[in-house]
């Protein structure tokens, strides 16, 4: 797998898969763009962090489209390219499913904004210097909760369905040039989810046809295999999660 003289800009890569896809891309020769909302130092870490040079820590604000802009042109003028965007920032929290009333419209609104509409904005700021690589490739870290309807609240499933969505879309209006893809994974044993203790990742983890739990690398690794391995892929989610849709 290598990535040697490409750029890379992954969004949300002080969060476990995020920095897990950063360490891949680095370790197949790509310049990382580590991006951040509000994690500076740990974002600054894991730039520091990555194997070979080149790489960079960049705020890049999901919910502020003028500073999404910003930090393309900031990518463009430091690299003059961008291969590879993954967008691996998110947002939710824990909401019982029946519990209708604590799943309030500020929180709908803030889980859309951050797992949609952020990552259509960075698309968009970042199309022209995907196009311009002429081999770009998007990849979207969606749920299997938007096929199956379970997750951290309702709302986060739906976002995540939206997302899924958008992704053909863009797979469709954006090639031949850049390729777009979704990987799934199922519950990953992160600090993503506010709440969610490791044995409730386990206890889902085990009704899944393989058992156990997915890890970031896991996640890390299907993203590689996106960008690198499946080229005459577009369009396409790949799960990453124990089997869960067959389970």
């Amino acid at each position: 797998m290598t990535l040697k003289d490409k750029v890379a800009v992954i969004t949300g890569a002080s969060g476990a898969i995020g920095e897990a896809t950063a360490h891949r891309m680095a370790e197949a020769g790509a310049r990382v763009v580590v991006g951040y909302n509000s994690k500076a130092e740990h974002a600054e870490a894991v730039a520091e962090g990555l194997v070979g040079d080149g790489h960079r820590a960049m705020r890049i604000p999901m919910l502020e489209t003028d500073g999404i802009r910003a930090a393309a042109a900031a990518v463009d003028a430091a690299y003059g390219r961008c291969d590879v965007l993954v967008n691996s920032a998110g947002f939710t929290r824990m909401v019982a499913h029946h519990d209708l009333e604590a799943l309030d419209d500020a929180l709908i609104d803030a889980i859309f904004a951050a797992n949609v509409r952020g990552p259509f904005a960075t698309i968009r700021a970042f199309a022209p210097l995907l196009k311009r690589s002429g081999s770009g490739v998007i990849v979207n870290i969606s749920s299997i909760a938007a096929i199956t309807g379970t997750g951290s609240n309702i709302a986060y499933g739906a976002s995540k369905a939206a997302l899924d969505t958008m992704s053909l879309s863009l797979a469709r209006v954006l090639g031949p040039e850049v390729r777009v893809m979704t990987v799934s994974p199922a519950a990953v044993d992160t600090a993503f989810v506010p709440g969610r203790t490791t044995a409730m990742v386990e206890k889902v983890a085990a009704t899944t046809p393989l058992k156990r739990v997915v890890q970031a690398d896991e996640v890390a690794q299907a993203v590689m295999a996106a960008v690198v391995n499946l080229t005459s892929t577009t369009g396409w989610i790949i799960p990453v999660d124990g089997g869960k849709l067959v389970g």
